[in-house]
């Protein structure tokens, strides 16, 4: 059976939403949500929080996950990267004497991350040839319809689709920022650095939102209701 880790990224600085990773979100700190979701899923053998706050490290205790060691202060700063940090985890796990196969980095501001898509995800990493699945979303409008600005004035950036149908340009897709799955082995040989062999979990656009404002924010919760009556 394979060992898996979700890693739940949430440091403590946040400069546009002041406490964003453990802000209150439709009841619940939103920390909570992913932490729920990967323990709920079955999946993990372990679901810690990276973090360097105390304050984080308690809350996410209080909803379930471990945390067993506090992010160093080279990948708490503004600058560190998501693959820095997890590369940072899974040494540190491997200096304790415990090595996975999965690794799933769950951003603590996904209140929209269920047990189900993290099975997905799950299932489709180790069942096909990909290092790495994540969710994604289609554009809700077409971008080779898109327009740039030059001398003040608008141009299509790719006239020769002027005259095509929306129904016709093929759709594209973008990370819907929630989860990750990785095979370790390759994750660890490549220092997170992947592109291709990359798998989707393709998400409705209902249920995805980037939470970088108060406005954001509010749309988010907002979805989050409209989901949970559905």
């Amino acid at each position: 059976m394979k060992k898996r880790i979700a890693i739940i990224t949430a440091r403590g600085g946040s400069k546009r939403i002041p406490g964003k990773n453990i802000r209150e979100f439709c009841g619940k700190p939103i920390l909570a949500y992913g932490i729920e979701a990967a323990i709920a899923s079955g999946l993990f053998e372990e679901v810690m929080v990276s973090t360097d706050s105390q304050e984080i490290a308690g809350i996410g205790k209080k909803y379930g996950a471990k945390v067993p060691f506090m992010r160093s202060q080279e990948t708490s700063g503004d600058f560190a990267t998501t693959a820095e940090v997890i590369m940072e985890v899974l040494q540190r796990y491997q200096e304790m004497g415990r090595e996975f196969d999965t690794a799933v980095c769950i951003y603590p501001t996904a209140p929209f991350v269920t047990p189900e898509k993290l099975r997905e995800g799950i299932d489709k990493l180790e069942n096909s040839g990909h290092i790495e699945v994540k969710p994604v979303v289609s554009f809700s409008y077409p971008p080779q319809r898109g327009y740039i600005l030059e001398g003040g004035d608008l141009r299509m950036k790719y006239p020769e689709y002027r005259d095509t149908r929306s129904q016709d340009l093929e759709p594209i897709y973008h990370d819907a920022g929630q989860f990750y799955c990785w095979n370790v082995e390759k994750y660890m040989a490549c220092s997170g650095k992947f592109t291709d062999h990359i798998g989707p979990v393709i998400v409705d656009e209902m249920e995805v939102q980037d939470i970088d404002t108060e406005a954001d924010w509010k749309l988010a919760e907002l979805k989050y209701r409209l989901m949970q009556e559905g």
